[in-house]
């Protein structure tokens, strides 16, 4: 194993990294750093791709960092393009910020959002 830069192992996480995975009838998409202004192509991109070939999109938020206007709206904009295509789109895990971030901007009402932290597929 070979060491890329000095200094500790976090300072040079990915800025925001996305593993995608099927489970059962659903496309997760696990999100891991941060969803704000710069990053928010990456996921945009990678979610577009799979709206066309899934009934199904989870977005799991569990390792996300940070949220910021530029990511909501990201999300808002994936939301109502899954849902015209007939694909619904399903948020878990959200921390404590971003839950707040979706409560002050008033979209919490428009996502569906399911349990606390785990999704339960039939």
């Amino acid at each position: 194993m070979s060491s890329m830069s000095p200094g500790p192992a976090d300072a040079e996480a990915p800025l925001l990294s996305l593993r995608t995975y099927v489970e059962g009838d659903a496309t997760i998409v696990q999100c891991t750093g941060r969803l704000t202004a710069g990053l928010t192509g990456i996921l945009r991109d990678e979610v577009k791709r799979l709206i066309p070939r899934s009934k199904k999109i989870v977005l799991d938020l569990t390792l996300l960092t940070q949220m910021d206007s530029m990511g909501l709206g990201t999300i808002m904009g994936l939301y109502v393009s899954a849902k015209a295509a007939g694909c619904s789109l399903i948020l878990i895990n959200l921390s404590q910020r971003v839950r707040e971030l979706f409560r002050i901007t008033n979209v919490w009402s428009v996502l569906e959002v399911y349990g606390e932290n785990i999704i339960r597929l039939p």
